[in-house]
């Protein structure tokens, strides 16, 4: 769904350049602090846009519920809510739907409302090599326009898509990384990629903050959106997990560039008795 409302802005406006220097010393820095921890937990996936090779186990769910407010300097838009339904597969294997209700809020015009794309989806970890070696995964997704009115008022862009992106993730000493990059072919217009680092840090066996940086775009004409945020999870109760992130885009805000974005929500693990209880 980010990767759509992104294309919804790239059709509005021309996006710039990145801030190079800028994502790079703020990376150093948050990269410099986490080595100094003394553990640290990282993991993709709501709340964040850059997923892992995780799957949620054989014949088990993981349901994600969320609030998505995206703020502009002249308008904002809103996935109220975003949900997000993942389903294992054996022990590698996800499938997942996504889709949104989304508010689009422009000064002085009309609210605007309706459903995002379908964003259907499957996963595969096809290289394992335990809790601390390399796990990757593919996980191709398609970005489907819905039989209603929504690209004609403008709610989602008319080109539609198909994403092939890979998710690595490995233990570095105290540190979790979870990398992830991917091509997109998108169908009446430029296609696109993205890629996407979390890192973070488990402060109890509940609590988890992490830091993100998010970067895409698209090709013929190049451009990016590169942003940072910061979020966590908190296990309410083993089933039920709390989600939060907040952050903002790395160059200064204008009309496709935010100065907010975020995620609100409640994840939810099902059958409760295949999770362990804290």
């Amino acid at each position: 769904m980010v990767r759509a409302m992104v294309s919804y802005f790239q059709a509005q406006e021309m996006i710039s350049v990145p801030a190079c220097r800028m994502i790079l010393l703020r990376f150093i820095l948050t990269l410099s602090l986490l080595f100094a921890s003394t553990a640290a937990f990282a993991q993709g996936g709501p709340p964040y846009y850059t997923n892992d090779p995780g799957t949620p186990g054989h014949l088990n769910w993981e349901i994600n519920f969320g609030y998505m407010p995206f703020l502009y300097s002249d308008q904002s838009v809103s996935h109220t809510p975003d949900v997000d339904i993942n389903f294992g597969v054996g022990d590698r294997i996800q499938l997942t739907y996504e889709n949104a209700w989304l508010r689009v809020k422009i000064p002085k015009s009309a609210t605007e409302y309706g459903l995002g794309q379908s964003n259907p989806g499957v996963k595969w970890r096809f290289y394992d090599a335990g809790e601390s070696g390399l796990s990757i995964s593919v996980f191709p997704q398609a970005f489907l326009n819905n039989p209603n009115d929504a690209v004609r008022r403008g709610i989602t862009p008319a080109s539609e898509g198909f994403l092939l992106p890979f998710e690595f993730s490995r233990k570095f000493g105290p540190v979790d990384v979870d990398y992830e990059i991917g091509y997109e072919f998108v169908h009446k217009g430029p296609n696109a990629w993205l890629s996407g680092l979390v890192i973070g840090h488990e402060f109890t066996p509940k609590f988890e903050l992490d830091m993100e940086l998010y970067n895409q775009g698209s090709f013929h004409p190049s451009e990016n959106q590169p942003a940072i945020d910061f979020g966590g999870r908190y296990k309410i109760h083993s089933p039920v997990i709390f989600l939060f992130m907040a952050g903002r885009s790395l160059e200064p805000a204008r009309g496709n560039q935010s100065y907010f974005q975020g995620y609100f929500g409640i994840q939810l693990l099902l059958p409760p008795k295949s999770y362990k209880s804290e």
